[in-house]
């Protein structure tokens, strides 16, 4: 399972496309948590309204399909850009220097090209879904209340799009620290040890004070 990572700066090329998406995914993650927050009134109301008064929340259950892209793939651009997917790193801890930059760019080669694939698919997807010239622009709803679909649909490639330039970035820090034999590239998650973290964590404590 991967540990916490820390992704270096500097004035390259890289590191500033790095600084400009990172708002970007900031913002999806962002969305994500609100929209899980926001579910927790919807369950709230539809319980209380359900045990006092015998009606509750309509479309509860729409609501939270509509929800569901937002809450599962809204952030992984975030999550992959801090290295904080979970993995199995009892191969790759053993690796170092140019091997362990080679091993990576592969790994993220192969993940851009399957998250290609899946943004394609995801706008076909949202495609057949969305037509203006019907009501609300939308040729399928929900089962219960008739919410249109289609913008749940989309919210997968564009979710899917940002994680495209993720990886395109992270494929390019491998690549540069493999052909350079960088120590400590940038753009990229680096596995900190626990003496590491523990030092960070101070650092931002003593920060904070």
């Amino acid at each position: 399972m991967a540990g916490s990572a820390a992704v270096l700066e500097d004035s390259s090329l890289l590191s500033r496309l790095d600084r400009m998406l990172l708002p970007i995914e900031r913002f999806c993650a962002l969305i994500s948590g609100l929209t899980i927050f926001s579910l927790m009134f919807l369950a709230a109301y539809s319980v209380t309204g359900r045990k006092f008064f015998d009606s509750p929340l309509a479309g509860y259950v729409d609501y939270i399909e509509a929800a569901m892209p937002l809450i599962a793939i809204m952030g992984v651009s975030y999550v992959q850009r801090d290295g904080s997917h979970i993995r199995m790193d009892m191969i790759v801890g053993h690796l170092h220097g140019r091997i362990l930059w080679l091993f990576e760019f592969i790994t993220v080669l192969l993940m851009l090209v399957l998250i290609v694939a899946l943004t394609w698919g995801a706008w076909a997807h949202f495609d057949r879904s969305f037509d203006c010239a019907r009501p609300l622009c939308s040729r399928d709803s929900s089962i219960d209340i008739g919410l249109p679909i289609w913008p749940s649909k989309l919210i997968v490639p564009i979710a899917f799009g940002v994680l495209v330039l993720r990886l395109l970035l992270q494929a390019w820090g491998y690549a540069r620290a493999f052909i350079l034999g960088l120590e400590n590239p940038v753009a990229v998650p680096l596995t900190l040890t626990v003496e590491q973290q523990a030092l960070h964590e101070a650092e931002m404590l003593e920060g904070a004070d």
